[in-house]
């Protein structure tokens, strides 16, 4: 379909003109009536942040998105456009997007005044009618709002008070559109303050120029909250400017932080089919909840949901590794894979003085043990929970007492046994080798019926070696890739380092 490509025509064809912040409510109100979704891709704000976004809006408010780092402020930011129409009419060559019927800029007006009904006009699309800064230190408003332009001047031969010299910021030129600034507190406050005009009377004013130029603008921000971040603060004329402050959020619940991490981790690889068990999904996203509780961790910094996408990945991609070594067609992580998503989180956690003595390493590995703690119970009944003790066993000339589910398991690594498995091993001889420990194979499969048992038997088998481990049960060493699971007494008694001296 043709559209107006005059003035004229466009006046013709009845074409009404709205705000930028009605057309974001009437698309918005149409979206709703239709039931069609507001943000995909977003997940776990339907309740929270989605109402108060759809509020702000519905009130035109310009808003400010509040929340510590890897909570999709930028995301929701960037989505907001697809709420503009799909097209506008602006005239041609206008740099801040002038409306036809009314027209503010220089350019645009002496362009109306000469040609009338014949001025030109070209169409906008809303994919242009976003821009975004990242608030720095160096900012200033000429960036922003705009100043005198020498060059110009001189080529149109303006004098520098001449309206014809200005050069315009990002802002204006993001007129009849949406702006947003990232990491607002950055914004040294002399910069803050050239935005009160903008959210207050709705104009801007460049230099010395007695001209006030009215914006039609939807301006959005995002922040960390004021009180957890050091770089700087929001000053608080320009948040009593910002009519609507929302606050986001972690993932609230262990499903919704995996349907993020699915959604945005690069697991499929090319040539391979890959299966993640359910308990290792469980686990990586564990990882986070532990560390947003950990008293090493710096709460105020907090954890980012791109840890576990980051530890995911390299989870899968050490699998997939050991699948292309070993002319393997399919990719199964196993648990002995899970130091290798240690370089994902080392990064990303900011660490509080206690953990920094621990250093980073040590305490994302603790991290990642808590992890497979409480992941191991939601499969498998609790080793420490208290049980009735059993008769006493006698083997290889020891006595024991059995207890619960897991004496089998115990008394063979107590008997002096143990198992080396490393993460290069081919999938055959993983199984064997885990197949050494008695018992283990029944347990498993006796608390998981259905489970593959081809690809994710093996995976689990070394799961419940691990949550015995992490409860104290068993002992284990790990060295380079080679991962040796062995009877905890005997590893007090006989290993290197023992805290005490015999008498």
């Amino acid at each position: 379909m043709s559209r107006p490509a005059t003035l004229g025509e466009l006046r013709k064809s009845g074409y009404k003109v709205q705000s930028v912040k009605d057309e974001l409510r009437a698309n918005l109100i149409r979206k709703l009536n239709n039931k069609e979704p507001l943000f995909p891709g977003i997940i776990g704000y339907e309740k929270t942040v989605i109402p108060a976004i759809v509020n702000a809006i519905l009130a035109k408010h310009d808003l400010i998105l509040l929340g510590l780092r890897g909570q999709a402020k930028s995301r929701i930011v960037r989505s907001l456009p697809g709420l503009l129409d799909e097209y506008i009419p602006v005239v041609k060559g206008s740099e801040i997007n002038d409306d036809p019927f009314r027209p503010v800029s220089k350019h645009a007006v002496d362009l109306v005044n000469e040609m009338g009904e014949e001025t030109p006009i070209e169409w906008l699309h809303r994919d242009q009618r976003y821009g975004e800064k990242l608030a720095t230190p160096d900012v200033t408003i000429a960036d922003l709002i705009g100043d005198i332009d020498p060059i110009k001047a001189a080529a149109k031969r303006l004098h520098y008070s001449h309206e014809g010299a200005i050069h315009f910021g990002i802002i204006p030129r993001c007129n009849r559109g949406i702006f947003a600034i990232n990491e607002l507190p950055d914004l040294q406050p002399r910069i803050q303050v050239g935005l009160f005009n903008i959210l207050e009377e709705k104009d801007i004013q460049i230099r010395g120029f007695n001209v006030r130029i009215p914006m039609d603008i939807m301006l959005l921000f995002t922040a960390n909250p004021e009180d957890y971040t050091n770089r700087g603060n929001i000053i608080t004329p320009l948040k009593d400017r910002i009519d609507s402050q929302i606050l986001t959020h972690y993932p609230r619940s262990l499903e919704e932080a995996i349907s993020i991490t699915e959604q945005e981790a690069h697991i499929q690889r090319d040539g391979r089919e890959v299966r993640i068990p359910q308990f290792f999904r469980e686990i990586v996203e564990q990882i986070a909840f532990e560390a947003r509780k950990s008293e090493f961790v710096d709460q105020k910094s907090g954890v980012s949901a791109r840890l576990t996408i980051a530890a995911m990945e390299n989870l899968v991609s050490n699998a997939e590794r050991r699948a292309i070594m070993m002319g393997e067609k399919v990719i199964v992580p196993r648990i002995c894979d899970l130091p290798h998503v240690l370089p994902g989180m080392t990064g990303k956690v900011e660490l509080v003085f206690e953990g920094e003595q621990e250093g980073p390493v040590k305490v994302s590995k603790a991290l990642v043990g808590k992890a497979v703690r409480e992941t191991f119970k939601k499969y498998f009944p609790d080793p420490l929970r208290k049980r009735p003790a059993r008769p006493q066993s006698v083997e290889g000339g020891r006595q024991y007492v059995e207890e619960g589910e897991y004496a089998k398991i115990t008394l063979w690594f107590e008997s002096g046994n143990k198992i080396e498995i490393s993460d290069d091993m081919p999938a055959e001889k993983y199984l064997r080798e885990l197949d050494k420990v008695k018992g283990l194979r029944e347990l498993t499969k006796k608390h998981m019926p259905d489970i593959d048992e081809k690809y994710e038997l093996p995976s689990m088998m070394e799961f419940v070696l691990d949550g015995l481990h992490q409860n104290s049960k068993i002992a284990k060493d790990e060295v380079d890739h080679l991962t040796l699971y062995k009877d905890m007494v005997g590893s007090i008694f006989s290993g290197p380092g023992r805290g005490f001296e015999e008498d």
